[in-house]
Formats: structure tokens, C-alpha cells, sequence
């Protein structure tokens, strides 16, 4: 759905809700004879969400949305986004515990930032109170283990590559 400087933000109608941040577009679903219900974030060029809809009391035409409705599939299309961040963050932060030959207790993370020209990724390290030690860049490639992370400490936190 594109965004029209002139579109309204609150749309109220049977086939079609928008609060001016989620939109809920019922559609004819492709797969069989039923409906569907797209929700879609403002910006966004597709659909956080598609689900089934349900058929109106004459068995061919789609419920008409309500409040209730939209409420309820906002609130089913923002958890879905949220998952979504939670499982990409997820992705591309990680940590490990590791104690080096020396006997410290550390924390290593990897951070990899993605780009569409290349991604990047840190190394970095914290004592046990959570001050920063060591930070080095690494290949986004780079797998962070307890044992790469040890050898990365114990080589005295040089650059990975």
C-alpha cells in the first residue's frame, strides 16, 4: 500500500481499518475461496502480517473489520514485528563467559552490523565489574565459541582475520 500525501490517517471502513500506523486490508485469498487480512506498518512495502479472514454470514463475502478486530490484529501484527527484531538482534549479537589461563573471568561479545557494501563486525571484551578490556574488529564470518573467544584473549586481543 503506498502512502498518499492526501490519505487520511484513521480509515473505518468494511475492508479496510487504519489507525495512520497499522493498516488492515482484507483481501481475496489466492489459495481457495476465502479472505484474508493483510496488516501492514506505515513505510513498510509488505505485510508485518497475513492471516485468515472470516466469511460473512452469506458464505461468499469477507466479515466486515470492526474495532475489536483491528485491535486484536495489531496487537498480533506488532508482537510478530517485535519477534522479528528480537530474532535478528539475536542473530547478530552474541556472547560467551570464558576464563583465561591467567584465571580473569571475561565476557566476549561479537557485534556484526550488517550493510548491503559489506558487513562489519567487533570483538570486544569486559571484566566481570563490565568495563571494556579489549576491542578489536573481526570478519562477520567469525565464529564466537568459548574456545575462539579464549585463544582471542590469550593471543592478547589482536585483530581477527
Amino acid at each position: 500500500m503506498t502512502d498518499a500525501p492526501d490519505m487520511p490517517d484513521t480509515i473505518q471502513e468494511p475492508r479496510c481499518w487504519s489507525d495512520g500506523r497499522w493498516t488492515a486490508q482484507v483481501i481475496k485469498n489466492e489459495d481457495d475461496d476465502g479472505w484474508a487480512v493483510a496488516m501492514t506498518l506505515k513505510g513498510e512495502a509488505e505485510p508485518a502480517l497475513v492471516g485468515p479472514w472470516t466469511m460473512g454470514r452469506d458464505k461468499k463475502n469477507p466479515k466486515p473489520l470492526d474495532v475489536s478486530a483491528f485491535h486484536t490484529l495489531v496487537k498480533t501484527a506488532s508482537e510478530v514485528v517485535r519477534r522479528h527484531e528480537q530474532q535478528l538482534h539475536a542473530q547478530l549479537n552474541k556472547s560467551v563467559h570464558v576464563t583465561t589461563a591467567d584465571g580473569q573471568r571475561l565476557r566476549v561479545a561479537l557485534a556484526i552490523v550488517p550493510d548491503e557494501e559489506g558487513a562489519t563486525a567487533t570483538l570486544s571484551a569486559q571484566d566481570e565489574l563490565g568495563e571494556e578490556v579489549a576491542r578489536a574488529s573481526a570478519p562477520p564470518t567469525f565464529k564466537l565459541t568459548p574456545a575462539s573467544a579464549a585463544a582471542w584473549a590469550e593471543g592478547g586481543f589482536q585483530r581477527v582475520r
